[in-house]
């Protein structure tokens, strides 16, 4: 079972702030997508895209439960069976699965150590 590293989201307080951010340090661009606060972020070429890269306000406040960090999500053959395993071996998982029209269906779970990832069977295989 492959599940390799497909995409990472940015969690951010200020988009405004961040977007000047990366624009600066890398050069990034950033393409408003979906719900509001929600951007694409474009960092390769088409020779050389890279994972999908993504940032977006956070969903909850950094005081103390909030996501501090950036979050990887792998691509997987199927997300039920995944949540399955997370299960079986002492992870939880914290969002079911949820499907994204035109992008795939998506889950995030804990790790052991409380850590946050996603696992996303994609409805086209992510540019990586």
């Amino acid at each position: 079972m492959t599940a390799n590293l497909a995409a990472f989201a940015i969690h951010v307080d200020d988009t405004d702030r961040a977007i000047a951010f990366y624009e600066g340090v890398f050069g990034w661009s950033f393409e408003p997508w979906g719900p509001p606060g929600f951007y694409l972020i474009h960092t390769g070429d088409e020779t050389s895209p890279g994972v999908q890269r993504l940032m977006h306000k956070r969903h909850e406040p950094r005081t103390g439960t909030g996501l501090n960090g950036l979050e990887c999500t792998l691509s997987v053959e199927d997300v039920d069976d995944i949540a399955a395993r997370v299960v079986a071996n002492g992870g939880e998982v914290v969002m079911g699965k949820s499907v994204i029209p035109t992008v795939g269906a998506l889950i995030y779970f804990h790790d052991t150590e409380g850590n946050r990832l996603g696992a996303m069977k994609y409805e086209m295989p992510p540019h990586i």
